[in-house]
């Protein structure tokens, strides 16, 4: 994120972090999260599909999307990859990581001529275990700038940035889908912000230089150019699009434009769609690189709804432009988002709340890709308070109605562990309130986080009991869904033996 902290249509910006988060202190302390909530996903993993009733619909966001032909990413920090309840919901949801900071000058040329590339190595190291590509995430920006370069002679800045930008690029030359290559270049009112690379340069043309030398050191990776409150018409997207046209008509090798997209709740410009559509004209893809939402605390249950069709619109209006090749959401879910670091008295600006549960927005945004939420969110606001488990439900089991209960299983594994959803069918002809799903893992499985429900104990025969908000599983194959990552040594079998309180389910 880059951000100005006033991230959003008329605020005053300059975020820190994203992008372009603050100014003055790097969101690169996207706050650390202690979530023991449950990670509620209506989930797949990878990209898997999970059937939801007797039609077939994609119930993560990223398998949505990728049916559609498009990415739905995320962004994620160093210290993120600690949190398995965070990267649970990761992993299941998104297929495009861009770190946070990791990437950033003052990260990986902290002084002149040496670098480091451990934090942002450990961002692509997990995108790539994870099959996720990479938002390289990016090489000139006026913030986040180590303070030797702001002190070099003005006639040292070039060589300074061109061996930046060769040196990173060149050390994740093929393992970046693309670079947002210069960051923010823009006022408010759409003059050059007259930085240390403007003022070497005598101008903007240190933006076409940057991308020319990034082509240079990968010809593969797709160039951007990265702003906020450029997403719809006015005085800086028309600055943005003028400099398209100009790089392009000098052969400069500009692959496309990212739109920030930190919005305020009810602001998104309605000619979104139609101002992405004009730089998507000039053959340029587009993209939603930072996306999120804020809202004025405690969020209301209307403040939610409106949310809700904050997300989908967005979601549309990417879809309906031609070169829209995806969104990227900013953080996981509340519990990290910057927001509430940057803009006091604001917060619960992601689509997943404090405890990683899913808001209406999540699956605004997930039926606006064509895909089907399996588990509805809780109609209560989200907590905005810290994380904390979920308890049970304390509503007596009742007992399975006739026409028994399905279980699907869908298995994602690796060397050590795996991650297993489940969707619950009741083919009863009345209604489950209170649920209690008992299996057998295979030998050598321990469960180590769960979501959707609580288990107990974490190896052998284990009971899934419901949470709070999907007590209840509705008659005539009503659904529901849950699942859990596990360590496991050597045998990643499915669980077996299932039963929905007490009664045996077929299962597939």
């Amino acid at each position: 994120m880059d951000i100005d902290t006033g991230a959003g249509i008329g605020a005053t910006r300059r975020r820190p972090g994203p992008s372009g988060h603050s100014r003055t202190s790097p969101r690169r302390r996207l706050r650390a999260v202690l979530a023991v909530g449950a990670v509620a996903t209506a989930a797949t993993t990878a990209g898997a599909l999970v059937m939801a009733g007797p039609a077939s619909a994609a119930s993560t966001l990223r398998s949505a999307a990728e049916a559609s032909g498009h990415y739905f990413g995320t962004a994620l920090t160093q210290s993120n990859l600690s949190n398995s309840t965070l990267t649970g919901v990761a992993s299941a949801q998104f297929d495009m990581v861009t770190p946070g900071n990791e990437m950033k000058w003052d990260t990986t040329e902290p002084s002149n001529g040496s670098y480091n590339f451990g934090p942002g190595d450990q961002i692509v190291a997990w995108a790539k275990a994870n099959n996720d590509r990479v938002r390289g995430h990016n090489l000139v920006w006026h913030s986040q700038l180590p303070s030797w370069v702001s002190s070099l002679p003005l006639n040292q800045v070039q060589a300074a940035m061109e061996a930046h930008i060769t040196t990173e690029a060149t050390h994740y030359k093929g393992q970046v889908y693309s670079w947002d290559v210069v960051n923010e270049p823009f006022n408010d009112d759409g003059t050059p912000r007259q930085d240390v690379f403007y003022n070497a340069f005598g101008g903007v043309g240190y933006i076409a230089d940057a991308i020319k030398t990034a082509h240079a050191a990968d010809p593969n990776a797709k160039l951007y150019i990265n702003d906020y409150n450029i997403e719809g018409s006015g005085a800086k997207s028309n600055a943005m699009y003028s400099l398209a046209q100009s790089l392009l008509s000098a052969g400069v090798p500009l692959n496309g434009i990212g739109f920030e997209s930190h919005f305020i709740l009810g602001q998104i410009p309605s000619d979104m769609q139609s101002n992405m559509q004009r730089f998507a004209s000039l053959g340029l893809d587009v993209a939603v690189t930072e996306l999120d939402d804020r809202i004025q605390l405690p969020a209301s249950t209307a403040n939610l709804q409106q949310q809700a069709t904050d997300f989908s619109n967005v979601v549309k209006d990417c879809l309906g432009v031609s070169r829209c090749v995806g969104v990227t959401q900013w953080g996981v879910g509340d519990a990290d988002s910057w927001i509430p670091g940057f803009f006091s008295g604001y917060g619960a600006a992601t689509m997943f709340d404090n405890n990683y549960q899913p808001k209406p927005s999540f699956n605004a945004a997930l039926a606006a890709l064509g895909g089907g939420a399996t588990t509805p969110p809780s109609s209560n606001p989200p907590s905005t308070t810290p994380p904390s488990s979920a308890p049970p439900s304390t509503t007596p089991p009742s007992t399975t109605p006739p026409g028994g209960c399905h279980v699907a299983d869908v298995i994602n594994a690796w060397n050590t562990g795996l991650t297993s959803n489940l969707t619950i069918t009741n083919n009863g002809s009345t209604a489950i309130n209170g649920w209690k799903l008992a299996f057998t893992l295979p030998s050598g499985q321990s469960i180590t986080s769960v979501w959707n429900a609580t288990v107990t104990p974490s190896s052998g025969v284990v009971t899934a009991t419901n949470l709070s908000y999907n007590a209840t599983i509705t008659a005539n194959g009503g659904t529901t869904t849950l699942g859990f990552n596990a360590n496991q040594t050597g045998n990643a079998g499915a669980p077996t033996s299932f039963t929905l309180n007490g009664t045996a389910c077929s299962v597939s």
